[in-house]
C-alpha cells in the first residue's frame, strides 16, 4: 500500500456511492488501472484532489468467469473512457455504459484477444486494414473531409474525420492509438530500479516529468524519503522541460498562421536550451538525470543566462501579438469553454487557458516551491499563447530560485531497498502539458508487476474536437497546435 493514500476494496454498489460522493467533493479521477490477478480481475480507481494534497484508491475485484464492472460513465466523463479502455485491453465490460465503442482497438484487432491479460497469446498476425465507425452528418450541404492518419512532416499518426457545411466544421471526430506500443505491459517484471528508460521513452518531449513521475511512484512503494534538495533538483530538470517546449510552441504558432520570422527566432532559443540541457545532463532532452532514489545533475544552469532568454522570449512574443494578422487569427479562434474544460477533465495549460485552477507542484508537491499560478478565462487560441508565454516566463523565474538557491552537490543516489512484500506507489509531476500520474505496484523480489501510466494528453485530446465546434476547417492545424497534445503519451 502507498503512503499517504486511503484504499478501500468495495461492492459494485458501494463503490459507486464513495465515487459519486468523491466527486462531488472535489477529487477527479485521475486513474483506472486493471489487474490481472489470480482470483480475479481487480480494477482500482484513484482518486486526488489538491489543496492539500489527497488520494484515495478504491478497489473492486471482477471475477474472469464474468468480467464486468458497473459504469461509473454517468459519473465522470473520464471513467466512460478508462472503461472502454479495459473492455478494449482486459475484456472486462462496463454495464450500463451509455455508448460503449471500441477506444484502444482498431478493427482489424482479431476478436478475444486481450493483450493485457495475463494468459494473452503473443500478438497475432492483424488481418486486413479494418474500419472505424463514424457517426456521419446529414443535411444539405454536408460533407466530410478525411485527414490522416498519416500526415505531411513529423507528425504522429492520428485520423481526423470533419463533417462540414461550407467551411464551418459541424462535428469533428479524433481516431487515435496508431502508435499503441503495449508499454504498459513492457513495464512488467522489470526490476523497480531497471525501467527508467521506458518511462523516458513514454513521451520523448516530456522524458524528465515521466521519469520522475516513474521515480517518485518506484519511491513511494518502497517507502523511501529523499532529501528536500534532492526534490529541488528534479524540480529544475522539470521546469528546464517545460521551457524548451513552450518556447517551441510559441513559435510554430505563429508559423501556423504564415508568421514565420516568430519560428525561427523561437527555434534559435530553442536550440540555446536544448544545449543548455545537454551541459547540465549530457542529453539535450534530459535524459539520464532522473533514476528511483537519485538525481544526476553535471552542472547548474547559469541563471544569468536564462534570464537572458527569457527577456529574448518576451520580444519575439511581442512581436508576435502585435502582428495585427496573427492577433486576429488568434482570438476567438476555437474557444473552449470553462465548464465543457471542466466537464472533460483537462489539465495543464489546456484548462488553465479555460478558467481551471490545476498545476500538482501546487496540488500534490514533493517539496514547497514558488509557483506562479498562470491561467485566463478566454479559452481560445490566444489564451493558450498567452499563457505558454506567461508560463515561461515563470518558470525562468523559478528555475533561477532553484539554481540560486542551491548549495550542495548536484549528485545524489539512495540505496533501493527491499519491500516487504507487495507494495503499490504513485507519482505525479506537473509535466509541461500538465499533471502525470503513474501508479506501480511491486513484489516482494522488488519486480514490477504493473504499471498504469497516465500523460496529460489522455484528458486533453477530447477537448479539441469540442473546441472545433463551429470553427473553420482552415483554422484546424491553428487550433491543433494550440493544444498539441501527445499521440504518443495518449496511445501508449
Amino acid at each position: 500500500m502507498s503512503r499517504n493514500m486511503l484504499q478501500q476494496r468495495l461492492s459494485q454498489d458501494e463503490l459507486a456511492e464513495e465515487a459519486e460522493d468523491l466527486l462531488g467533493k472535489g477529487f477527479r479521477l485521475s486513474l483506472v488501472a486493471a489487474h490481472d490477478d489470480n482470483d480475479g480481475f481487480r480494477v482500482v480507481y484513484l482518486f486526488l484532489a489538491g489543496w492539500p494534497d489527497r488520494r484515495v484508491e478504491l478497489e473492486y475485484v471482477v471475477s474472469k468467469d464474468d468480467p464486468a464492472v458497473r459504469s461509473l460513465a454517468y459519473l465522470s466523463f473520464a471513467a466512460s473512457r478508462f472503461e472502454r479502455e479495459m473492455a478494449d485491453l482486459y475484456g472486462i465490460r462496463p454495464v450500463g455504459h451509455p455508448k460503449l465503442r471500441a477506444l484502444v482497438r482498431h478493427e482489424h484487432w482479431p476478436e478475444d484477444w486481450y493483450p493485457m491479460r495475463s494468459d494473452a497469446a503473443p500478438a497475432p498476425e492483424f488481418a486486413g486494414v479494418g474500419r472505424f465507425p463514424f457517426i456521419p452528418v446529414e443535411g444539405p450541404g454536408v460533407y466530410e473531409i478525411p485527414v490522416g492518419p498519416v500526415h505531411a512532416g513529423l507528425i504522429e499518426p492520428g485520423h481526423f474525420r470533419f463533417s462540414v457545411a461550407g467551411e464551418t466544421v459541424l462535428r469533428l471526430k479524433a481516431r487515435l492509438w496508431f502508435v499503441h506500443r503495449g508499454l504498459e505491459k513492457l513495464f512488467q517484471d522489470r526490476p523497480a530500479g531497471g525501467a527508467v528508460e521506458l518511462a523516458e521513452r513514454i513521451s520523448g518531449d516530456t522524458s524528465a516529468a515521466h521519469a520522475l513521475a516513474h521515480s517518485l511512484a518506484i519511491e513511494d512503494a518502497l517507502g523511501i524519503e529523499l532529501p528536500d534538495e534532492v526534490h529541488r533538483l528534479r524540480a529544475l530538470l522539470v521546469e528546464l522541460e517545460r521551457l524548451y517546449n513552450h518556447v517551441t510552441d510559441l513559435g510554430a504558432l505563429a508559423n501556423d498562421v504564415g508568421f514565420g520570422l516568430a519560428n525561427a527566432h523561437a527555434q534559435r532559443i530553442r536550440e540555446r536550451l536544448l544545449r543548455l540541457n545537454a551541459a547540465v545532463t549530457g542529453h539535450r532532452l534530459l535524459r539520464g538525470a532522473v533514476r528511483p532514489g537519485a538525481v544526476t545533475l553535471q552542472a547548474l544552469p547559469d541563471a544569468a543566462q536564462l534570464r537572458s532568454i527569457a527577456v529574448d522570449v518576451a520580444e519575439v512574443a511581442q512581436l508576435t501579438l502585435q502582428n495585427g494578422v496573427v492577433y486576429d487569427r488568434f482570438a476567438g479562434t476555437a474557444v473552449l469553454y470553462p465548464q465543457d474544460a471542466l466537464g472533460l477533465g483537462c489539465l495543464g495549460y489546456v484548462a488553465r487557458a479555460s478558467g481551471m485552477r490545476t498545476d500538482a507542484r501546487l496540488e500534490h508537491p514533493t517539496t514547497a516551491l514558488p509557483v506562479t499560478e498562470i491561467g485566463s478565462a478566454a479559452g481560445d487560441v490566444l489564451a493558450r499563447y498567452t499563457v505558454r508565454r506567461d508560463e515561461f516566463a515563470a518558470a525562468v523565474v523559478l528555475a533561477c530560485h532553484l539554481i540560486e538557491s542551491h548549495s550542495g552537490p548536484t549528485e545524489f543516489a539512495e540505496p533501493l531497498p527491499s519491500p516487504d512484500g507487495a507494495r503499490t506507489g504513485i507519482g505525479i509531476v506537473e509535466g509541461w502539458r500538465g499533471t502525470i500520474v503513474h501508479r506501480v505496484e511491486v513484489d516482494a523480489a522488488s519486480r514490477i508487476t504493473r504499471a498504469k501510466i497516465v500523460d496529460p494528453s489522455w484528458f486533453n485530446w477530447p477537448a479539441l474536437p469540442v473546441a472545433m465546434a463551429d470553427t473553420i476547417v482552415p483554422d484546424f492545424p491553428l487550433a491543433n497546435k494550440s493544444f498539441n497534445q501527445s499521440y504518443a503519451g495518449n496511445d501508449l
